[in-house]
């Protein structure tokens, strides 16, 4: 039930699941919130695309927000969210990261292994950093923020888990 892969397109979210293959869950993707650059708005950028959300599965970006006070800053926000961010985020997951500790959190492991089944049982949506890319193809990033990752894309990966005789505890 453990999440292996998380991308964004600038179209859709997908999601691939341990035990399910290469089938990928897929919803629309999420217009970032955050800051902007000076002489950008809103309305200039484009649902998130990219890659780097891998690096919210390994327990880094999003996960590890209260050790790194800088991000959260750029992407807009404070300390305190940072730190309540990677709080949240222990509750979706499996385990904590054994070589990524947090001293702003008594050096408590980052929260690894984003679990679909708490995902859809707790509403908490991982939580990714990234970069805003403008809407239009060619002028490039307008801004840093925050987007989760869609609900649906879990919620399906569950229903497939389940039918695959694989996620039956979290169907009760």
């Amino acid at each position: 039930t453990l999440v292996t892969t998380m991308a964004r397109n600038g179209t859709d979210f997908g999601i691939r699941v341990s035990g399910l293959g290469d089938r990928w869950f897929t919803a629309p993707a999420e217009t970032p919130r955050g800051l902007y650059f000076p002489g950008f708005a809103a309305g200039d950028a484009n649902p998130d695309i990219g890659d780097s959300a891998i690096t919210e599965t390994s327990g880094l970006g999003g996960f590890a927000m209260g050790g790194a006070p800088a991000i959260v800053q750029f992407v807009g926000g404070t300390p305190a969210e940072a730190l309540e961010y990677t709080r949240r985020m222990y509750e979706i997951t499996a385990g904590e990261s054994a070589a990524y500790r947090l001293p702003t959190l008594d050096f408590r492991g980052t929260p690894t292994g984003i679990d679909v089944r708490l995902v859809v049982q707790t509403g908490i949506l991982p939580q990714i950093t990234t970069g805003m890319a403008h809407r239009e193809a060619g002028v490039g990033q307008v801004g840093a923020g925050i987007v989760n990752a869609p609900r649906a894309c879990f919620e399906r990966a569950l229903e497939a888990l389940v039918q695959a005789g694989i996620g039956r505890s979290a169907a009760r």
